[in-house]
């Protein structure tokens, strides 16, 4: 099969792509693994491309396929000679293929496809910056978007076989049996971690409340917990408060220096040196505020891939609060029906990027209204999408919010932190404690 390869032409495997198309001609099991792992397109020659295509209109057609059978259907459709001829037929099957190396032909040829993506995208970003009629900020966020996209098809093999998977459960099980540890992030309240095993990756999270429940302390307190014990980034998007707001709120819980005293500055000589330390430390940690107001999924994606790109990984995300949240993309009256797009899109983007989200949720005044004020699912504002997407849904319940006389009762700082609903898990509740002056929850 003669080729004309010009000297610029793309990256290409012409040897792999041969061997690939004899193992089709000699094994249905090839054809479902290729076609399983590479699309058409990362086929470079055209008559390759066109013979991949027979093969799996064949292949749907129940037709047995050999070099006879594909021969007669490509001379039946008109595509014998757009292919090359008997003669391209003829080298396939002259070819030894071994089917033991089919996966190695597969990633040689796939390599050159991803490369061939990227040779196409640069020239887009070129294109692109002469485009002068759509705002800089859009171009570039389409441009992340399919470099990421790019980045994820290098790295993933989204199919495995039961027995790969039941083997990498087995190893993760026994390194697990020798030094046990949580499946998921530790909240760092160890009742709450027993029953959830921790924030599981690509987790959509809900942490719901009546307003001045703790829902903002709470994940504050979460987020510092994760960064300080386990090393890594966190992610919080604040859309009722500003960061500096926020800010106050960590001093206030890392000094416990009380919240009005810090704000108003009145404070004693040892407040200063608390402060002194505690701003040395938490200046050193990861922890990273975005309080843009009119927080969409777009920005919430481009600043995920700005962290990964500085950071390497991000340990969670957390939104304060859903509601608040807008989608640009979908234009309807209808408030639930773009509740559920967010939430749909923030689940995708947990699983996307492998991380768990963590989104606060205002409840409904149906609460007010009954004996027993505790909440449960159907109390979620918009509730439907919510529920059906979020993987764990805790709600906060605290007695003295609802009976402020109970000073002196020794329950009255008690916070229950409800499980709504768990995937992966059981339903039940927890209680921590929840100091006022500082916003911070403990056990």
């Amino acid at each position: 099969m003669q080729q004309f390869i010009k000297k610029n032409s793309l990256p290409h495997n012409f040897l792999a792509e041969k061997m690939i198309l004899s193992c089709l001609l000699i094994s249905s099991e090839a054809i479902d693994i290729t076609f399983r792992t590479i699309p058409i397109e990362a086929f470079y020659f055209k008559n390759h491309q066109e013979i991949c295509k027979a093969i799996i209109v064949m292949q749907k057609n129940k037709t047995p396929i050999d070099i006879l059978t594909l021969t007669t259907f490509l001379q039946d459709n008109g595509l014998l000679e757009k292919i090359g001829g008997i003669k391209v037929l003829i080298e396939l099957i002259n070819q030894i293929p071994n089917l033991v190396y089919l996966e190695e032909y597969l990633r040689l040829v796939k390599d050159k496809f991803l490369r061939r993506l990227l040779i196409k995208l640069g020239y887009e970003a070129i294109n692109s910056g002469y485009i002068t009629n759509l705002p800089l900020e859009a171009i570039v966020s389409e441009f992340e978007d399919k470099l990421f996209n790019l980045t994820n098809e290098i790295k993933k093999d989204t199919v495995f076989s039961s027995s790969e998977l039941l083997n990498n459960i087995f190893l993760e099980l026994k390194k697990k049996s020798i030094t046990p540890t949580l499946s998921g992030l530790a909240s760092g309240f160890y009742d709450l971690d027993a029953l959830t095993q921790g924030f599981q990756k690509s987790d959509l999270i809900i942490i719901a409340g009546r307003p001045s429940m703790g829902k903002t302390a709470l994940c504050l307190t979460i987020g510092l917990n994760i960064i300080k014990n386990l090393k890594l980034p966190v992610l919080f998007f604040s859309l009722e408060m500003s960061n500096e707001q926020i800010m106050y709120r960590i001093l206030s819980m890392e000094t416990n220096i009380n919240q009005m005293r810090l704000r108003s500055g009145r404070l004693y000589q040892n407040d200063w040196i608390k402060l002194n330390k505690v701003i040395k430390i938490l200046s050193k940690l990861p922890l990273f505020l975005d309080d843009i107001p009119d927080l969409s999924i777009q920005h919430i994606r481009s600043k995920i891939k700005t962290i990964l790109f500085e950071q390497t990984k991000i340990g969670i995300i957390i939104i304060d609060y859903l509601q608040l949240m807008q989608n640009s993309n979908l234009k309807v009256e209808n408030r639930v029906q773009e509740l559920a797009q967010i939430t749909r899109s923030l689940k995708n983007i947990a699983r996307e990027f492998n991380i768990p989200i963590i989104a606060l949720s205002q409840l409904s005044r149906n609460v007010e209204t009954r004996v027993d004020k505790r909440p449960i699912l159907s109390d979620l504002r918009e509730s439907g999408s919510i529920e059906q997407d979020a993987d764990l849904v805790l709600m906060l319940y605290r007695n003295k919010y609802y009976n402020p006389n109970l000073i002196t009762d020794k329950n009255s700082c008690l916070t229950e932190v409800i499980i709504a609903k768990q995937r992966n898990g059981p339903i039940g509740s927890i209680k921590l404690k929840f100091d006022e002056k500082t916003t911070k929850f403990f056990v």
